[in-house]
């Protein structure tokens, strides 16, 4: 998988950097330490 922008990160911050970016046409994923899955 290619993205345009890594967010290292999924606080407030991070949500809202993603979302921008995303708004502007960027593929981006977000990493986060401690993903506890579904």
């Amino acid at each position: 998988m290619k993205y345009d922008i890594v967010i290292i990160g999924s606080g407030p911050a991070g949500q809202k950097a993603a979302i921008a970016a995303s708004k502007l046409g960027k593929r981006v994923a977000i990493v986060e330490r401690n993903f506890r899955g579904m």
